[in-house]
């Protein structure tokens, strides 16, 4: 097994992903995400908020895997993620001819945290479907978006039929 280091971290991105193509006409994306850990403290008993980190990531396409483009076209500032990828140290120069290295996250997978997103449904009602049918009651369906509220309740508990 080789050396190599894996992470699985979970932020909100911190701006719109950039993408680029790289002269060979890959595409990559690049983009930070920001984590903020809490620790709990046993003598205040109670969580205290860590310094942020700021995890810079890039994603590649492979093929006819388009993760670059889709990272790019799918997410957006703010948006809770979790990233799970190769934790690579890269070396640069700068314009002055001084050498760096960053330590950057090489993406392997990535999908919206979906913990803190949307609105959560009692446990008796069911969202509708986008072209307004009903998810596993037998009452016609109201309104027609995801977003709208169901107003007949279903007799049968548990709103899945």
């Amino acid at each position: 097994m080789s050396q190599e280091t894996y992470l699985t971290i979970k932020g909100r991105l911190t701006a719109d992903p950039e993408l680029r193509y790289a002269p060979s006409g890959s595409a990559v994306t690049n983009f930070t995400v920001a984590v903020r850990a809490q620790k709990f403290d046993k003598q205040a008993n109670e969580w205290k908020d860590q310094p942020t980190k700021f995890w810079r990531c890039s994603a590649w396409d492979q093929g006819k895997l388009a993760r670059a483009q889709n990272i790019a076209n799918l997410l957006k500032k703010s948006d809770n993620v979790i990233v799970y990828g190769e934790l690579v140290t890269r070396e640069y120069e700068t314009k002055e001819g001084e050498k760096r290295s960053v330590d950057e996250i090489r993406v392997e997978s990535i999908g919206k945290d979906l913990t803190f997103h949307g609105q959560a449904y009692a446990a008796n009602e069911a969202p509708e479907q986008q072209d307004g049918g009903n998810w596993g009651g037998n009452e016609p369906a109201v309104g027609g978006g995801w977003g709208d509220q169901p107003t007949n309740q279903s007799t049968s508990p548990g709103g899945w039929g």
